[in-house]
This record gives structure tokens, C-alpha cells and sequence, in this order.
């Protein structure tokens, strides 16, 4: 499963805010404020439009109480991790790990010289 940009930057504030209390309750309004201190500025509609894509994708739950919907998470960032590299390598190296592997290395590699 591969995530755009604007879902990664909301998974990490998501899951920077739930790192010390996984059963934190996570409004939208947390995820504006946190991803506002970090310099991403977007409008809560924005914000909410893809945390509901999110919860579609099924990688964030989302549950009411009282008035006020929150949000949980149903994937950790490594599950996220290992379903986006076997997206890769299906992809682009017809499931062939090694592939992937080596074309990773080349490509550290290359960015270090």
C-alpha cells in the first residue's frame, strides 16, 4: 500500500502523538495542531478529508464519543513499512526481493559518493 505525502506527514504526527500513550484519543484538531507546529499548515477540511481516506484504506479506525469523532491507529509504521515495500517490490521488481535489495544498495550507494 503506497501513501501520498500530505497521509505520511499525518501517520507521523499520528503516530509521534500515540508514542507515549498508544490509547491517546486523536481528534483532527490534534493532528492541524501538531502537523502546524512542524510548518505543515492545512485546513482542518483538508486534514479530515484525508484521515477519512486513511480510515478507508483501513490504516487509521475511527470511532465517536459523545459529539466528537477520533481516531485510532490499525496499522504501526513498520506494518505500513513492510505493505509498502512488498507494493515496490510487486511493482517494480515482479515480487523478486533480492531485485529490490540490491537495487536499494546501488542506490544508497550512489546518494553517499
Amino acid at each position: 500500500m503506497v501513501c501520498g505525502k500530505l497521509e505520511i506527514d499525518i501517520l507521523n504526527s499520528f503516530w509521534q502523538l500515540t508514542e507515549d500513550d498508544e490509547d491517546r484519543d486523536i481528534s483532527i484538531q490534534d493532528i492541524v495542531d501538531d502537523l502546524s507546529a512542524n510548518g505543515v499548515e492545512r485546513a482542518y477540511t483538508t486534514i479530515k478529508t484525508v484521515m477519512d481516506r486513511l480510515t478507508m484504506k483501513s490504516i487509521l479506525v475511527r470511532y465517536k464519543v459523545g459529539k466528537k469523532f477520533f481516531y485510532k491507529a490499525a496499522m504501526s509504521k513498520n506494518e505500513l513499512a513492510s505493505e509498502a515495500l512488498k507494493t515496490v517490490a510487486e511493482q517494480f521488481f515482479n515480487g523478486d526481493y533480492v531485485k529490490l535489495i540490491k537495487f536499494a544498495e546501488h542506490e544508497a550507494e550512489d546518494m553517499l559518493v
